[in-house]
This record gives C-alpha cells, sequence and structure tokens, in this order.
C-alpha cells in the first residue's frame, strides 16, 4: 500500500518530511519551493488514489504559476498544522 491510498497516511507523510526538513535548517521559501516541484511532479506524473488528490491534481491543472505556488503554501501549512507532535 502506497502512502498516496490514503489521505491521512499522506498528510502524516509530508508532514513528517516538513519536520526533518525544518529540523535540517530549511527556510520556509525552500520548503514551499519543494512543495511547489512535489505538486508539479505528482499532477504530471501520479494518477490520483482517492478523492482529495483528485481535487488538488483538478485544481492544480487550471492553477496559474502563483496560484500553484499558493497551493503548495497552503498545503505546507496544512501538514504543518497537522503535525504538532
Amino acid at each position: 500500500m502506497s502512502v498516496l491510498d490514503n489521505w491521512d497516511q499522506w498528510k502524516n507523510f509530508l508532514g513528517d518530511r516538513l519536520d526533518n526538513a525544518q529540523e535540517q535548517g530549511m527556510s520556509q521559501d525552500v520548503i514551499n519551493q519543494l512543495a511547489h516541484q512535489v505538486g508539479d511532479y505528482l499532477a504530471n506524473q501520479v494518477d490520483p488514489k482517492n478523492e482529495q488528490e483528485r481535487v488538488l491534481s483538478d485544481l492544480w491543472s487550471v492553477a496559474s504559476e502563483e496560484e500553484q505556488q499558493a497551493i503548495a503554501s497552503v498545503m505546507v501549512r496544512l501538514v504543518e498544522n497537522n503535525s504538532s507532535h
């Protein structure tokens, strides 16, 4: 089973990676840029595995570059809020 199969597992996976990036001293700007790159990769290379991923994929496909940056930034904030361990 892939982490992409379940929305909560995906958010937890991203939250763990975000925690690691912050512990390594990555700035918020670098984290947001990486989130955008991951979002772009997923939108172009990976078939969504659940309804939430489908919505994100559909939004990503019609968003401008600036809007994609905003989506990526919001996803970072979402996993930050979920990963308050």
